[in-house]
């Protein structure tokens, strides 16, 4: 993050002081210059003259001046208490308005996302994005949120744990700051289609192995969001819809899987899933039954994903696993945390 980035981020304070900085700059050459030409002075001569004239410190001239010099050394002398004006009001709006202290959260902010790695872009903080911040930050998943709406920037701003930046999502520049070619996933939760699909697009193309999760309102972008390369789509309506049926016609199994995930209880229990990719000599080739996972950790591994992409769903315990393989594990978070552990001394 440069100087001319921070110029260009729209803090108008900030900017009073670059330009102060390079009429100084010009002012100096101009007198340097200047003194040179009609003086007749060396460089250094024309430089300390320049510096007693802007600086208004009152030495004595060099040389005596010609009527052309002491015009010159007038007009140089009006031009740098303008300078000096001009950069006391804008130092001191740069301070009192608090730009100063947000130029400073913000460089901490940017330096803060160019750091991440492996982490999730969320496009969006309305009620979809917002719900997804919360489920990332109770599964402590680095994301950066990217909203552009000035009422939300305000409500993001009140939290100062929370990464984002204000910009359009569509734009391939904000998706760049936003680190799309390290992070993992991006979830695009915009309230309009065509938007979605343009952040699908652009997201696709700029990280080919990028997970994109995207917001689909109508069952007409759907494929070509997929087309464009999202991996999953979502439409929050049809899940709702399907959700209020399910209540009506199966209420105690709805129930049972609120419960199961934690939704209107405090019981803690969560779907994980864990890599298997690398096991010692001694596992290579074990069952199930061999890791004694149940035992050592209380988890229960519910499925696993073969190498091939193709799932077991309640594997049996005599059923033989390998390296590269994921195990699809059920087990509150002090079981998931033991179930890790165990798994790093395979």
């Amino acid at each position: 993050m440069n100087v001319l980035d921070y110029y260009k981020s729209g803090f108008p304070q900030f900017r009073r002081i670059i330009i102060i900085f390079v009429l100084l700059f010009f002012s100096v050459t101009i007198g340097v210059a200047g003194y040179m030409l009609i003086e007749n002075y060396t460089f250094v001569e024309a430089i300390y003259m320049t510096m007693i004239t802007i600086s208004t410190a009152g030495f004595m001239e060099v040389h005596p001046l010609s009527g052309t010099g002491r015009l010159f050394t007038s007009f140089l002398l009006v031009t740098a208490i303008g300078i000096f004006f001009y950069g006391a009001t804008a130092i001191a709006g740069f301070i009192i308005e608090g730009e100063f202290r947000n130029f400073f959260k913000n460089y901490n902010v940017k330096k803060k996302i160019g750091e991440l790695k492996n982490h999730v872009i969320v496009c969006g903080y309305g009620r979809n994005g917002k719900q997804v911040c919360l489920e990332l930050t109770d599964d402590r998943q680095p994301f950066v949120v990217i909203e552009k709406r000035e009422h939300i920037i305000e409500d993001l701003k009140s939290n100062p744990e929370l990464l984002f930046i204000e910009g359009d999502a569509t734009e391939e520049e904000v998706l760049i700051e936003a680190g799309i070619k390290k992070a993992k996933a991006i979830i695009t939760t915009l309230p309009e289609d065509p938007e979605n699909l343009y952040v699908v697009l652009t997201s696709r193309e700029l990280n080919s192995d990028i997970t994109i999760i995207s917001r689909s309102s109508s069952e007409g972008s759907v494929n070509k969001l997929k087309r464009a390369g999202a991996n999953n789509i979502i439409m929050p309506e049809k899940i709702g819809g399907a959700h209020m049926a399910a209540l009506v016609m199966k209420p105690d199994i709805m129930e049972f899987i609120a419960q199961l995930i934690g939704q209107d209880t405090d019981i803690s229990l969560t779907f994980e899933e864990l890599a298997l990719n690398e096991l010692t000599d001694d596992y290579v080739g074990k069952t199930i039954k061999d890791l004694d996972i149940r035992n050592k950790t209380g988890a229960n591994i519910i499925g696993l994903k073969h190498p091939d992409g193709k799932y077991t769903i309640n594997p049996l315990p005599d059923m033989v696993i390998g390296a590269n393989t994921k195990l699809i594990v059920l087990g509150n978070r002090q079981q998931i945390a033991d179930m890790r552990k165990l798994l790093e001394e395979l």
